[in-house]
């Protein structure tokens, strides 16, 4: 251009991006509603959202939406409402509820899981939706008779998040995930840190002097920059998009300090490059990236491997009635196969899904979806795992082996988790709120001194090395791993803890408060002896057939104690069982009752020979029929071997013991001797009355309360209990309310156990002080500036291999002394 022509250049105009996809609007940008966007489906997302009132979802930081996929095309989703393929996608339905569990590759922020878990907003059939981030997933429940699943994933793919539904899906089948992403970033790390060293050997030695040498210096110099760029900008992005996480939810997390101190070597090394004071710090860059993703990924692997052990682990120590040939045998649950045929009996959890084989049941599956009303369903349907049946017993044909992973997810529901855990109180919640503030005021005062006299290039150092030595991870591993081990040792020993928080609470434990039948005693042994007008063997058959139904303990010790007694094929109506109480139920025209004195004789006269008078000294069993009481089975149970031993060691230690019963006073000499006080033991207690026993003695002792039950009858109390441990034998009494299962045969273990989970406290606490003084010794050397970055991001995984190491073997030292484990 020459100096007279005139200024023809027309300015460049700014991009216009697409107010709901953020994307750059290559075409004519679309205007509609004062906003741009780049295509119709943006905007007709837009429209959805604003129809719904949901267009606050674009005031989140990083609230940038996905466009509806061009290929998507009416009737796409059609295939999913085939029956088959329906009843292969669907993780549960009960006839009035559905429930899904589809990836969705889309979702990558914060905006996108509000999103998600707004779409029962969208469609009024949606019930709710809640999302797995980690695993790109969301569960949704759906009314069916409101929306089809083919409309659920239309409603998702018109919103931008299409999901993903395989082959592999259909078939129960997912290829495992492996995310090779911070592989790729620690190879790009590895691989430039050590080129960098190889081209930054001259600097180390300061050779080479000569105008040649110092050419090939800055060419060395230039190609440290080009290998650190994609160190810092795509191998250490994870620390500094964690960081800005946080300091959008306006607190500091442990990368906070990390990201600022890569941040610091990275401006400081451009700048001594830019301006030919010196070569920078690449290679420590390089080396405190290299170094700290390597420590991470081996972190994550090694509890990745205690997860792995704990979802799979045989959890539940619960067997089920197989039937085969008319004959019933027990089975551990995870052995049962497609095909077997199993009993389920009043209030026993279904362990697998199966198909109906009886005439008709009610299902209450309140454990799955919340919904206290038993469900009816009928012979051929098939019957989703987490559900209780209601009513006589019922065979079931085992369609899907049992899911471990999806009984921990039933256990760890948050409708039986939420009121006992406060995340906020935790060791990682509590170092993250104090923590990063006082390594960033240490390293702000350090950086201060240093150039305040002067010394520029040593501040930078030691505000660098500060950041990076006393990284607070070895801290947060000293609980992490040592709660990991110990309960995947527990659980190698009959002792099966919920999770970490619940570990944590066993440690704090002063009272405990034990059910009595079928915890304390034997569920399997008893002598039964029949106490009134003699009952013929068609009575005999019908009550022996009615006990049948009931997995109460007395009820199978009363069914085992009549093993010459036919039982009868004929069905019973208008089922019901008290729990805590008896059962009772229509024989054709007779109406038969078996249970307690009072459940029995209510409404009826009683007949004087049968009055309660004075406490019977074993639990008695009263069967009637048309109102008319024909006696008792007298029960006399026993007890667990080793269960006075196991109570004196509590007592002896100091933890005040209790024993709660529905049933009516029994034992008393022997029990009153066993807990020593009158006041200590409570009889004929409702579950109800037990729940608020224990709410009394937390709210007004300030107890910390161990419920030891059968899982029965006392969820209620497992769940208002700070501990709720259930006792298991050979029976599904599998309770999502517990926070511990028991083998039966480990009861006198439970001193021992509880010293282990305090004997873990301590080692936490222990690992802690030495990731606390490695931190103070390793911030007074950093302070001096004596350490190079480099050398701070090797310490830091060594440290946290060092902390494992130790959690590792304290654990285990621990469980042989308290366990005579070998």
């Amino acid at each position: 251009m020459g100096k007279n022509e005139p200024n023809t250049q027309v300015p460049t105009a700014e991009p216009t991006l697409c107010y709901h996809c953020g994307e750059r609007c290559r075409d004519e940008p679309i205007s509609h509603d004062h906003h741009d966007f780049c295509c119709e489906g943006c905007q007709t997302v837009y429209d959805l959202l604003k129809e719904n009132d949901l267009c606050q979802y674009y005031r989140f930081t990083d609230g940038k939406g996905n466009s509806p996929d061009v290929d998507f095309y009416q009737g796409k989703f059609a295939h999913l409402d085939l029956d088959d393929m329906r009843t292969k996608l669907l993780e549960f339905t009960d006839g009035r509820q559905e429930r899904v569990n589809w990836l969705v590759p889309k979702m990558h922020c914060s905006s996108c899981i509000w999103l998600l878990e707004q779409l029962h907003r969208l469609h009024p059939g949606v019930r709710s939706s809640v999302v797995n981030f980690p695993e790109k997933t969301v569960r949704i429940t759906f009314d069916p008779a409101q929306i089809r699943l083919s409309q659920l994933a239309e409603l998702m793919a018109r919103v931008g998040y299409e999901p993903y539904i395989s082959l592999n899906d259909v078939e129960n089948k997912r290829p495992p995930k492996w995310n090779r992403t911070r592989l790729y970033k620690i190879g790009i790390a590895g691989f430039a840190f050590g080129n960098i060293m190889m081209l930054s050997l001259p600097e180390y030695f300061n050779l080479g002097q000569s105008t040649e040498d110092q050419q090939l210096r800055g060419l060395f110099t230039t190609l440290n920059v080009a290998l650190a760029v994609p160190v810092f900008f795509y191998s250490a992005s994870e620390f500094f998009v964690s960081a800005g996480k946080a300091l959008r939810g306006r607190y500091l997390n442990i990368d906070a300090p990390i990201a600022l101190a890569l941040l610091s070597v990275f401006l400081t090394s451009i700048y001594q490059v830019i301006t030919q004071s010196g070569s920078g710090y690449f290679d420590s860059l390089a080396g405190a990236v290299f170094f700290m993703l390597l420590g991470r990924y081996f972190q994550d692997k090694t509890y990745a491997s205690i997860a792995f052990d704990r979802d799979y682990k045989s959890y539940f120590p619960i067997a089920v009635a197989v039937v085969n040939d008319g004959v019933e045998t027990r089975l551990p649950v995870q052995d049962l196969r497609p095909g077997d045929r199993i009993r389920v009996r009043n209030r026993e959890l279904i362990p697998a899904d199966a198909t109906l084989a009886s005439p008709a049941t009610l299902i209450d599956y309140s454990f799955v979806s919340g919904e206290a009303e038993p469900v009816k369903r009928k012979k051929g349907d098939i019957l989703y795992a987490g559900g209780r049946q209601c009513g006589p017993a019922i065979e079931l044909e085992i369609v899907r082996r049992v899911s471990q992973s999806y009984l921990t997810q039933l256990w760890n529901n948050d409708a039986f988790t939420k009121e006992k855990e406060d995340q906020n109180q935790t060791l990682a919640a509590r170092i993250n709120r104090y923590f990063s503030v006082v390594v960033l005021a240490l390293a702000a005062v350090t950086f201060v001194v240093w150039s305040v006299a002067g010394q520029w290039e040593t501040a930078f150092n030691a505000f660098t090395t500060v950041l990076l030595v006393a990284c607070p991870c070895a801290l947060l591993l000293s609980a992490t791993f040592t709660n990991g081990n110990l309960l995947s040792l527990f659980g190698k020993h009959g002792f099966y803890l919920k999770n970490a928080h619940a570990l944590e609470r066993l440690s704090r434990t002063d009272t405990v408060v034990f059910d009595k039948t079928g915890t304390i005693t034997l569920p399997s042994e008893a002598e039964v002896e029949f106490v009134g007008v003699p009952l013929t063997a068609k009575e005999q058959s019908m009550f022996k057939t009615l006990a049948t139904q009931s997995s109460h303990p007395l009820s199978r010790l009363l069914v085992k104690a009549l093993p010459e007694v036919p039982t009868s094929k004929k069905a019973f109506t208008q089922f019901y069982e008290q729990e805590g109480a008896g059962i009772r139920a229509e024989w054709g025209r007779q109406s038969v009752r078996l249970g307690s004195f009072r459940w029995v004789g209510e409404g009826t006269g009683i007949p004087s020979e049968f009055g309660e008078g004075t406490p019977p000294q074993n639990p008695h069993v009263y069967v009637a029929v048309d109102g008319n009481i024909r006696g008792y089975f007298a029960i006399r149970p026993r007890y667990r071997p080793g269960l006075a031993a196991t109570v004196a060691t509590l007592q002896a230690e100091n933890y005040d013991t209790y024993l709660l019963s529905g049933d009516q006073p029994t034992d008393p000499q022997f029990l009153g001797e066993l807990f020593g006080d009158n006041s200590h033991l409570l009889f004929q207690q409702k579950p109800e009355q037990k729940l608020d026993f224990i709410k009394k003695l937390q709210q007004t002792q300030n107890r910390n309360v161990l419920m030891v039950g059968d899982g029965l009858n006392d969820a209620g109390a497992l769940q208002q209990s700070d501990v709720g441990l259930a006792v298991s034998d050979d029976i599904n009494n599998f309770s999502p309310a517990c926070d511990v299962l028991l083998q039966g045969e480990k009861l006198p273990l439970l001193p021992r156990y509880i010293r282990l989970a305090q004997s873990g406290q301590r080692i936490i606490k222990t690992s802690f002080g030495i990731s606390l003084l490695y931190n103070l010794v390793g911030v007074s050397f950093a302070i001096t500036g004596q350490l190079s970055p480099a050398v701070s991001a090797i310490l830091m995984p060594i440290s946290s291999i060092f902390i494992v190491l130790f959690t590792t073997a304290a654990t285990n030292y621990s469980a042989r002394r308290w366990l005579r484990v070998k």
